[in-house]
């Protein structure tokens, strides 16, 4: 059932379209599983990116990022993003990219399987790396779990982004202003948008911030991107990495979730 809420188009899902969604959840989670067992030095993103499309194609889904268009880009040429250390998202896989012991790598997934999209990031360490770098990692899954925790009614999108933004400072991080997390149904980017921060009443008009009221049947991917320093961006010169300005740690999680009358339901887990 498609609603109107503040001028945004949205997809309430019904439960069998639900159903679909955790299907196509299940095998982005399968994915990225085979793709943390392989993680290790020595492995290059580009062999995790055949790890992710072979998953999805053997279960007979089709990656949603592969060709996905920009513009004044490229399209997307991979399965998964694949980004190292200070590089936020949508890192591109290369036989020339080669991870090393104490890297973290944060992998982005999605795949389309009867017609629904399922979409999930996790971030790992690459053999032993630093306290202070698990900590970002600690953090960043954190702020997942806590969004996730206020996608409950009566609560609207301002109080998810809210839950994400207070809980990344409250531990002394940054978190990225310009990328949001966002509807998922059919297609990969639908309304609603999900923020992980959010401004105060005369700069969230200026900005045109609009929070939309949780209602079951909502489906959307809650992903937190957290710095280690200044939430300050640069996108690279092959129109999709983008990395901290500084050169700061980040890392990234995501889930795609169902909003109920309860709980919600996280649709990329088992």
């Amino acid at each position: 059932m498609n609603i109107s809420v503040n001028g945004l188009e949205i997809h309430l899902k019904t439960p069998d379209e639900i159903d679909a969604m955790r299907a196509a959840g299940q095998v982005v989670y399968q994915a990225h599983m085979a793709m943390r067992d392989a993680v290790r030095p020595g492995v290059s993103t580009a062999e995790l990116d055949q790890i992710a499309e072979t998953v999805i194609r053997d279960h007979g889904a089709t990656p949603v990022f592969k060709g996905y268009p920009k513009k004044d880009s490229p399209d997307f040429p991979a399965t998964i993003t694949a980004s190292l250390n200070h590089e936020l998202v949508h890192g591109i896989p290369s036989p020339k990219r080669v991870l090393k012991e104490g890297d973290i790598i944060s992998l982005d997934c999605g795949c389309t399987y009867q017609g629904f999209v399922g979409d999930s990031a996790y971030t790992w360490a690459v053999g032993e790396v630093a306290p202070s770098v698990l900590r970002l990692l600690e953090v960043t899954e954190g702020a997942l779990y806590e969004a996730i925790h206020a996608s409950v009614l009566p609560h609207e999108t301002r109080d998810v982004a809210l839950a994400t933004g207070n809980y990344v400072a409250r531990h002394g991080y940054s978190v990225a202003r310009e990328y949001t997390g966002h509807g998922v149904g059919k297609m990969m980017h639908e309304e609603p948008q999900v923020p992980n921060w959010w401004p105060s009443g005369a700069k969230a008009r200026r900005l045109n911030f609009i929070s939309v009221p949780l209602q079951p049947g909502m489906t959307f991917a809650i992903e937190p991107m957290v710095i280690a320093g200044r939430a300050e961006l640069q996108e690279l010169n092959d129109k999709w990495t983008v990395v901290t300005k500084d050169r700061s740690l980040c890392a990234h999680y995501e889930h795609t979730i169902a909003v109920t009358d309860g709980d919600p339901i996280i649709l990329t887990l088992p």
